[in-house]
């Protein structure tokens, strides 16, 4: 059993960034992510330029750019405490192409128009190698002897002063099945309310109101599902569009640029597709119907693209229960972070996204929480590394 002050369950954004800052107050701890890689919701597509360097070099982790399947976006000025880390770390930002029309198509008989497109105040902005360059960067600066993948955290036990952590090991390693036991003094849930309310076995049982809040907080992105275009250049904005799009016929909704600073040309798209609906056809058919409208939007040449991506969220297990699957889609309201009674008190805290109160599910909602909760840390854990 291994014997640390501080467990992290969870290594997307908010687990990597609360791993930050405990290494920077000297605090051991050991993450545990259930995936077999790191970043949670934030992933990327590489660009067929980034994969062929990759390959040329050896080196298939570090991506140099690449087209983002979760999100894309943030927003400096509403969100300073994320742009401030993306300035400590020295990532390269730029703005969310917008310039040109826009294409609308508002019924299926009738052709989409061109109108006039709109650019957002304050504009969002986007990183260079994708927001991948935020969690690549936060892991190049932790020891990588105390993060651990391919572990699912199934239960937590409360025995006197500490908490016994039961993690089983996935389908790809090596011990499939084993369950490794860890042992700390507070556990971090860096993953969504809902996910550690129902996949976690709580002994003794959290508070009744506490566990019915966590299990009834939406996941944000969970019912969503993005496809992502490429082509080698951003050839509508030769025809004065932006690359934006509204449709009420779909499959696609909403569409945006996604266009690389220099090179490759990109448009991604939320589906507007039921859950069930998308996931009863293939993806080759789902790819076919959105290169369709991608044709009516932006002309011939959007019907050869030199790669596509769909990323349904809703089948990803890490991300999506049941309850998403009928859900609205809607950032939830933050619930409680931690239990104030009881067994569970003062060492067990939530910092995932969506415990995040100013940005529910947003990027800039797992730096939030993940501060929050190691800035809350009790004084026994806090000095428990000096």
């Amino acid at each position: 059993m291994q014997d640390v002050p501080i467990v992290i369950v969870g290594g997307g954004l908010s687990g990597l960034y609360a791993a930050f800052l405990l290494e920077q107050k000297g605090i051991d701890y050991i993450l545990i992510e259930a995936r077999d890689r790191l970043g949670g919701r934030i992933t990327v597509a590489k660009s067929s330029a980034d994969m062929s360097a990759s390959s040329q070099s050896g080196d298939h982790e570090k991506s140099n750019d690449g087209f983002d399947l979760g999100p894309s976006w943030f927003w400096p000025e509403y969100q300073p405490q994320l742009s401030d880390l993306i300035e400590a770390l020295d990532l390269t930002r730029f703005a969310q192409f917008e310039e040109g029309d826009m294409m609308v198509e508002r019924a299926a008989n009738e052709l989409p128009i061109r109108t006039q497109g709109y650019q957002s105040s304050p504009p969002s902005m986007r990183l260079v190698g994708g927001m991948t360059a935020l969690t690549d960067a936060l892991y190049a600066r932790l020891d990588a002897k105390r993060i651990v993948t391919g572990q699912t955290v199934r239960r937590l036990t409360k025995t006197g002063q500490h908490i016994k952590i039961d993690s089983e090991c996935g389908s790809e390693h090596i011990n499939a099945g084993q369950i490794i036991t860890y042992q700390a003094q507070h556990v971090l849930l860096a993953l969504p309310p809902r996910l550690a309310g129902n996949n976690i076995v709580f002994e003794p049982a959290l508070p009744q109101d506490l566990a019915i809040e966590w299990q009834e907080t939406a996941t944000w992105m969970a019912p969503h599902a993005k496809y992502v275009a490429v082509y080698d250049s951003p050839f509508w904005r030769n025809q004065g569009l932006s690359g934006a799009a509204r449709s009420a016929i779909g499959p696609l909704t909403e569409i945006h640029d996604a266009s690389l600073v220099e090179g490759e040309g990109a448009v991604f798209g939320f589906f507007g597709v039921p859950v069930k609906a998308r996931q009863s056809v293939s993806e080759r058919e789902l790819k076919a119907h959105c290169r369709a409208q991608m044709v009516r939007l932006f002309g011939t040449q959007a019907n050869t693209p030199t790669a596509e991506y769909i990323k349904d969220w809703a089948q990803d297990p890490f991300t999506a229960m049941p309850a998403d699957v009928s859900g609205t889609g809607q950032h939830a309201v933050a619930p409680a972070s931690k239990p104030t009674a009881g067994e569970w008190q003062d060492c067990l805290t939530g910092c995932g996204s969506e415990w995040s109160g100013a940005f529910p599910g947003y990027v800039a909602g797992a730096i939030d929480a993940a501060n929050r909760a190691v800035q809350g840390l009790p004084n026994v854990v806090v000095h428990s590394g000096s």
